[in-house]
């Protein structure tokens, strides 16, 4: 007799809206043991599964949801930490409805499993038992050579974590004071605590990767002088961490911020902490953000935390064409951010002290597809309208910073300033260099970095073994 499939997925416990809208601990609570094992005896253990060509770093899926379903907790960590060395920060934030969910068999029917809670269950239960690492740990090969990785974001971490586990003498090249790149300044507690992150990165450490902290490279070295030193490549995973602008008119008024420094302000820094942390941000009563993506709905989410009487997300195109998970936008809405779509700036007003006081806005409609695929947003004439505001946030976007590309002659960059890379290797134009994440792709997804750095770790090796 086949198997009865619920084709209901097991809900995620979470905080409720009035509760976690004053608090930066982590809203979703994750599942409990009996929750875990109810949602993975949902897998139809595929003969060909689906759900392994939707993931960009090649977890074993079926295997570590089996193992969950039959409650062999060691054996599901040793079998998804074999491809995946962040599995409690990738449970958390990667977007896995368009990626390995959404190949999933039961999709077809009902909810796909929800491999992703899975993932972060795995992980967590890991981080309870610690004594199950200390098990796995595995005979290091002899030396391959010396790899040096700049950056400590996803792709950093999964490159240097893949070459150390090959045997490579690595070291990762910081530029900040703490590791985890955007994992650390990017992305607020109540969604990805930070002690996941150190945890996480300490599991990298434990491999056997050094982690210099402080380095700027371009500043106190260049790549090419990494490879004059004595290490034999060098992997570029930076991130793309320059702010976009809206480039109008009053952008440059006080308490109109970038929503890089707004969230490294309010993460890294502890900002929510004032005065024991003494890095404050100004939010007023009245705080707009401008942008759609996930980036915005945590600045958004941050500002009410921060004691925001209202927080209006401004959008120049409808709902359905937000880049933002559905998660995180039903997050921010249950929590009371307001939505204001359709809708576009035209210019900041600020008051006699220089401060932003309003923002000018105009109505949109929206017309034909334009190259992303989304319908391309246009101005109605005679809309224009005065929203009051105390802070704005701008959220459009990163790039990459140019100071590796200037200071590496002979790197070729692409017309948005990221490094042309081959992607299935991320080889660079230059012998020797690879670069992967952000810094090749612009602004994307953690999980689409770390595959970016397990290829390249893979290239790496056999480049260095002599193979082709």
């Amino acid at each position: 007799m086949a198997k009865k499939v619920n084709l209901n997925r097991v809900p995620m416990p979470k905080q409720e809206p009035e509760a976690r809208a004053k608090s930066f601990s982590e809203v979703a609570l994750g599942y409990t043991e009996e929750q875990a094992i109810e949602e993975a005896s949902r897998c139809l253990q595929c003969p060909k599964p689906t759900c392994k060509e939707g993931c960009p770093v090649n977890v074993d899926i079926p295997e570590f949801v089996g193992a969950v379903a039959g409650r062999d907790m060691p054996e599901a960590v040793r079998i998804l930490k074999s491809k995946n060395s962040l599995p409690g920060i990738c449970g958390r934030v990667c977007p896995q409805e368009v990626q390995c969910e959404e190949t999933c068999a039961l999709a077809k029917k009902g909810a796909p499993v929800a491999i992703g809670r899975l993932e972060r269950y795995v992980a967590d239960w890991e981080r309870g038992h610690p004594e199950v690492t200390g098990k796995q740990k595995e005979a290091r090969a002899s030396k391959n050579g010396k790899v040096a990785v700049v950056g400590s974001g996803p792709a950093g971490l999964t490159c240097a974590a893949d070459l150390a586990r090959l045997g490579y003498e690595v070291t990762i090249l910081e530029a900040l004071h703490v590791p985890g790149g955007v994992l650390t300044y990017g992305i607020p507690e109540f969604r990805l605590p930070k002690q996941i992150v150190q945890d996480e990165v300490d599991y990298v450490r434990w491999l056997g990767v050094e982690i210099k902290l402080n380095q700027v490279i371009g500043k106190i070295a260049t790549a090419d002088e990494l490879l004059a030193d004595g290490y034999d490549a060098v992997f570029l995973a930076p991130g793309a961490g320059a702010p976009m602008f809206l480039n109008i008119p009053g952008e440059n008024l006080t308490n109109v911020y970038s929503a890089n420094e707004f969230l490294t302000r309010t993460n890294l820094m502890k900002a929510y902490l004032f005065p024991e942390y003494d890095t404050p941000v100004k939010v007023g009563r009245r705080v707009a953000v401008f942008g759609g993506g996930n980036v915005a709905m945590d600045a958004s989410r941050c500002a009410l935390r921060l004691g925001a009487g209202e927080v209006d997300i401004i959008y120049r195109r409808s709902k359905v064409e937000m880049p933002a998970r559905f998660e995180e936008r039903e997050n921010a809405e249950e929590e009371g951010v307001i939505f204001k779509l359709l809708t576009n700036p035209k210019c900041f007003m600020g008051d006699e002290q220089g401060r932003v006081r309003a923002v000018e806005c105009y109505e949109m409609e929206l017309g034909e597809p334009d190259e992303s695929g989304r319908r391309r947003p246009i101005q109605k004439p005679g809309t224009e309208h005065i929203i009051d505001i105390d802070t704005a946030i701008v959220a459009l976007g990163t790039k990459p910073n140019p100071i590796i590309p200037s200071t590496t002659p002979g790197l070729d960059l692409t017309r948005w300033g990221t490094i042309k890379t081959d992607e299935a290797t991320g080889r660079t134009s230059k012998d020797r260099i690879w670069c992967g994440g952000d810094m090749a792709t612009g602004a994307a997804t953690v999980i689409s970095a770390m595959g970016a750095g397990k290829r390249a770790a893979a290239d790496i090796a056999a480049h260095l073994k002599g193979k082709s």
